[in-house]
């Protein structure tokens, strides 16, 4: 049997768990140029990611518990990785089929991930496949899917490069709200 301790906490067994996953988060200036993307797509039925919860998942954990967390604030701690810079890729979706999933390609990360993998190939399997992206939308419906990937491709993306300095070992809560995330661990790179 499990109890709710506090919100995104459960404790089970004696343990604490929660839901964790691994990321990197953008600066103010590419935050804003996302929401200039967010605010250009084409119509459809769902919803835009907030703002506040743009980021890219390096490695979802899932539901851990409190010793394999310290394991992983352990093994995370010892990456040693120089600053990233980072820059957009192409905008997509993962099923031209099935449209769920808007997203903004990132490239630059893919090391980091890797090592991220590495480091913690004791405790968690490694990712198949790892495509360093934002998810910008979450789709419902829409009328004409042709029309709707059309006009996606049209979509301008910047030619920006930009730095990032850390990553993070982050906390997610669901809510009926939807998700909201809180920072367990920063992880600086070196200079």
């Amino acid at each position: 049997m499990h109890k709710e301790i506090r919100p995104g906490v459960v404790e089970f067994r004696g343990f604490f768990i929660m839901r964790v996953f691994i990321s990197i988060d953008f600066p103010d200036m590419v935050i804003k140029e996302l929401k200039k993307i967010q605010d250009v797509l084409p119509k459809f039925e769902g919803k835009k990611t907030e703002i506040k919860n743009l980021h890219l998942t390096l490695k979802f954990l899932g539901e851990i518990d409190e010793p394999l967390l310290e394991k992983v604030k352990t093994c995370l701690s010892k990456i040693s990785c120089p600053k990233l810079n980072l820059k957009f890729g192409k905008i997509g979706v993962f099923s031209e089929k099935f449209v769920r999933i808007v997203w903004v390609e990132i490239f630059g990360c893919e090391d980091l991930q890797k090592e991220i993998d590495s480091s913690l190939e004791n405790l968690f399997k490694k990712e198949e496949r790892f495509m360093g992206h934002l998810t910008i939308a979450r789709v419902k419906n829409v009328e004409d899917k042709n029309k709707f990937l059309e006009d996606l491709n049209k979509i301008p993306l910047p030619n920006l490069v930009f730095e990032v300095k850390e990553f993070r070992l982050m906390k997610s809560d669901l809510t009926k709200e939807g998700p909201t995330y809180s920072i367990i661990e920063k992880y600086f790179f070196k200079d």
